[in-house]
């Protein structure tokens, strides 16, 4: 387990939902944890979201004060700085969609890489619109490592439907989730699936890895 996990994605891919899943599991295992939203650019799904489970839970949230408002500020505020600084604390990362998004995450990349002590692991949903093939992730994951200017270490299947999700539409994904592995030489940590279908696709996906939900919305990828 790494002090600080990065988890990158194109947008839609559910990388928040992950995040906070594996926020609060931490916390579980009695860490002092926080999680840091640094999509500041075009936010869509934010962990501001996933609030009230995060702090209940006794999760620290660092957000840009911009989250969920339509100003774009291209900087991180300054309390950003503990996932570097804090090094009693272990740091989960919801870092931007795409390319733009990950800029923000190249103010960081240089004290992380020097105390090499994370793990980013880039998000897959082989059903969001830029995503559908194993050679559309791959340049959309490059993407995401020249901006940042940090590379991926783990790949992660989340590809799904949302609540329309069904078990067939998950491990009709699973080799292309093996090829993206294998193109790129990175490990395949496994395939989240919701809770309530854990059981059905155990043998079907490389590590099935039960997943809750945490947004609001109903339409809301996971």
């Amino acid at each position: 387990m790494k002090r600080v996990t990065l988890f990158s994605g194109h947008y839609g891919s559910g990388k928040t939902n992950i995040a906070v899943n594996y926020a609060l599991g931490l916390k579980k295992e009695g860490l002092k944890t926080l999680i840091a939203d640094l999509d500041i650019v075009n936010p869509y799904f934010r962990t501001r979201d996933s609030e009230k489970a995060l702090k209940d839970a006794g999760v620290e949230i660092v957000v840009s004060s911009y989250a969920n408002t339509n100003v774009d500020v291209p900087a991180l505020p300054e309390e950003m700085y503990r996932i570097i600084d804090d090094k009693q604390t272990h740091a989960v990362v919801d870092v931007g969609g795409d390319d733009r998004g990950a800029l923000a995450l190249g103010r960081l990349a240089p004290s992380l890489m020097a105390e090499d002590d994370y793990e980013m692991v880039f998000v897959m949903n082989f059903y969001r619109p830029l995503t559908r093939t194993a050679d559309q992730l791959i340049s959309v994951l490059r993407e995401v490592e020249t901006a940042s200017g940090m590379k991926v270490t783990a790949l992660l299947n989340n590809s799904n439907l949302g609540q329309m999700t069904a078990v067939s539409d998950i491990a009709e994904t699973d080799a292309l989730a093996r090829e993206v592995s294998e193109k790129t030489n990175l490990p395949l940590l496994g395939t989240t699936v919701r809770e309530d279908l854990i059981n059905e696709i155990k043998g079907k996906v490389v590590h099935p890895m039960p997943i809750r939900l945490h947004f609001r919305d109903e339409w809301a990828i996971y």
